[in-house]
């Protein structure tokens, strides 16, 4: 059987197990991963930290390194994407649904209901609650994506090596990177990949089913989810059916738009300068504080440890068992950039992004709870966001809007997981079928139905938790792998120092 073949039928074997388990056995299945995850979390809650930290360090060092000037993909080549479509793109795979889903609950959450460092309601756990915000989903998420999604795009367009996580580990590995530890490399990352995106894919169904109760009262059940996936299946099978360039391309610039005509409006009516003023306060925190919360791991402080398994530790695997998904994706769109211009883009500005929207959505959240006398904090997460619009002028408006981009976000996020599922099971081939690309797509639509009525999301959720750790070894490699096949290239060419013009044409 062709490789192709074992990670295909592996992978489809691993994740029908895994669905049945959550079918048949929700409560059990759902039991046993949340134990799993509890142990890592509990016993190997400073790898996680030192990982990332890695991580982060390693990206700073290829960004301010003379290496930065190689470029990801022949000497010759330019980026195929605009700098506007490019980060459109990157933007809507890597975060989606999830600023969505908890753009106004996670600071709401770490102000009202379990704040990371003092007493709840206060102006210190406001500025925590930002602060801690923005380092769950700022430079350290987007330099998990970064490192994954350099070491594929290095490998595939400099290297001419097959689009896969095993053929990146090829320095490490050697004629390993082709045998049955190749195997087994890939099918963890479809493994996680499929986990990942069926459970957003389930909670985006959720949140969806939420706005459209609070508009129009529609009930909150199963039967209303399936019809939105049904809808949003019918959706991406268009747009898949259209291939990269207009597709997904198109979505993610609609994306862009409605993202920021939702920020901006939500941002004037709002309390906008309460948010602004957050915003500056909380990002300068987080700035001065990136450190000591990279590394803070509370030895002692039981109530304190669990608060950073639950969020911090927990995000790190997140993001983790999410970056194959979203690493092919970013490096299939990111051929022609040069290394420094591919970790600033792809780690600063996204980072940005997302502070200033957690600060819009969360800072109306906190206010809305803090002088509406509001019972915000109770309502499920899916509802969060649309309770906080309630209280606000055009609120209707503001809940069509978000409801559209989750709807987006919906129909990219599963166009995109199909193209990458697409690669990661026909040998890296860039441009998957059609036919390979519906496949993918619905049993991810299927995956997310089924677990949606069995109740089985938290199961799920926790498998993909659990996924990361052998993962973040992987990734480990992959920098070790990435370092010994850039510094040799940087002996090649020469740059130590500003090359000369001679050997920039090389770059």
């Amino acid at each position: 059987m062709k490789k192709t073949g074992v990670v295909f039928w592996v992978s489809f074997f691993l994740v029908l197990s895994a669905v049945l388990l959550g079918t048949v056995f929700p409560k059990g299945f759902e039991k046993i991963t949340a134990n799993i995850q509890s142990f890592l979390t509990s016993t190997f809650g400073w790898y996680y930290l030192l990982v990332v930290v890695v991580i982060v360090a390693f990206c700073i060092f290829l960004i301010l390194s003379p290496i930065g000037a190689i470029r990801l993909g022949q000497p010759d080549d330019v980026p195929e994407y605009s700098n506007r479509s490019w980060f459109a793109m990157l933007f809507s795979a890597g975060m989606g649904i999830g600023l969505v889903f908890w753009g106004a609950a996670e600071p709401l959450s770490h102000f009202a209901i379990n704040a990371p460092g003092g007493d709840t309601g206060t102006q210190t756990a406001l500025t925590q609650s930002l602060r801690y915000t923005f380092f769950h989903w700022g430079i350290s998420a987007w330099a998990i994506y970064a490192v994954v999604a350099l070491a594929l795009a290095y490998f595939k367009f400099r290297k001419k090596a097959p689009g896969l996580i095993s053929a990146t580990l090829y320095p490490v590995l050697g004629k390993q990177s082709h045998g049955w530890l190749a195997h087994v490399v890939d099918i963890i990352a479809v493994f996680a990949t499929v986990i990942g995106v069926a459970t957003t894919l389930g909670l985006g169904a959720q949140q969806i089913n939420g706005g459209l109760a609070y508009l129009a009262g529609v009930p909150v059940n199963f039967t209303v989810q399936m019809i939105i996936i049904i809808i949003v299946t019918i959706l991406f099978m268009i747009s898949a059916s259209t291939g990269l360039n207009k597709g997904i391309q198109l979505l993610s610039n609609v994306n862009l738009y409605i993202a920021a005509i939702l920020l901006v409006l939500t941002l004037f009516l709002g309390p906008t300068v309460k948010i602004m003023n957050e915003f500056t306060n909380g990002f300068g925190a987080y700035l001065q504080n990136f450190i000591q919360m990279s590394f803070r791991t509370t030895p002692g402080d039981a109530a304190g440890r669990e608060w950073i398994n639950s969020w911090t530790i927990f995000y790190w695997a997140w993001w983790m068992s999410w970056s194959p998904f979203v690493g092919f994706f970013i490096a299939r769109i990111s051929k022609g950039r040069t290394i420094r211009e591919f970790l600033m883009g792809v780690i600063v500005l996204p980072t940005i992004v997302s502070t200033l929207w957690f600060a819009v959505f969360g800072g109306t959240a906190i206010d809305v709870q803090e002088t509406a006398n509001s019972a915000l904090k109770n309502l499920p997460t899916e509802q969060v966001l649309f309770g906080a619009f309630n209280e606000l002028p055009w609120s209707t408006l503001l809940s069509v809007v978000a409801i559209i981009l989750i709807a987006v976000f919906f129909v990219t996020s599963a166009d995109s997981a199909t193209f990458v599922l697409g690669i990661q099971t026909t040998n890296g081939v860039m441009n998957p079928s059609f036919q390979i690309k519906i496949v993918w797509g619905i049993l991810q639509a299927g995956i997310a139905s089924t677990l949606l009525f069995a109740g089985g999301l938290q199961g799920l959720q926790n498998a993909a938790i659990i996924v990361a750790f052998p993962f973040s070894i992987v990734i480990l490699l992959m920098i070790v792998s990435l370092y010994i096949s850039l510094t040799k290239e940087q002996e090649k060419l020469g740059l130590y120092v500003r090359p000369k013009k001679s050997q920039r044409k090389y770059l």
